[in-house]
């Protein structure tokens, strides 16, 4: 018997930029990969399907950014409106999961890792969605 496993891949979506981190196959630990540019959508959704063919995606979370109280703003309605193109666009499902704060945790921890202001700033989206996604896969060992 023959075991097959997939992954799940993270979207920290931004107006620039999108962020994607990728699981292991044993959904265990998050990696931060690459960004896509967010602009042309048609240029971001043709990477992102090459992504999820050639990586064996079987789930993908998009972050949906909440306020510290709980409640959603106008950035959460962006996000949900990215969930429903996202579920018209592609055949695996699509959720959303809370961000709170990810960027904040992967501006912090790269200042830690001594990454220079330039480099931060391509870099934050993808550590945001690896920070997004391994929240989602520490809540599945729950």
């Amino acid at each position: 018997m023959t075991l097959y496993f997939m992954r799940i891949l993270a979207l920290d979506p931004g107006t620039v930029r999108i962020g994607i981190a990728l699981s292991d196959e044993t959904k265990t630990i998050a990696q931060p990969r690459e960004f896509i540019p967010a602009e042309p959508f048609a240029d971001f959704l043709a990477r992102l399907k090459e992504i999820v063919r050639i990586q064996e995606v079987e789930l993908i979370l998009v972050g949906v950014p909440r306020n510290m109280n709980g409640s959603y703003g106008p950035a959460a309605d962006k996000a949900r409106e990215f969930i429903t193109v996202l579920k018209e666009a592609l055949t695996i499902p699509v959720k959303g999961w809370d961000e709170r704060l990810t960027s904040v945790q992967a501006n912090r921890l790269l200042i830690d890792a001594g990454m220079r202001r330039d480099k931060r700033k391509v870099k934050v989206d993808q550590a945001a969605a690896a920070i997004l996604l391994q929240s989602y896969l520490d809540s599945l060992s729950l």
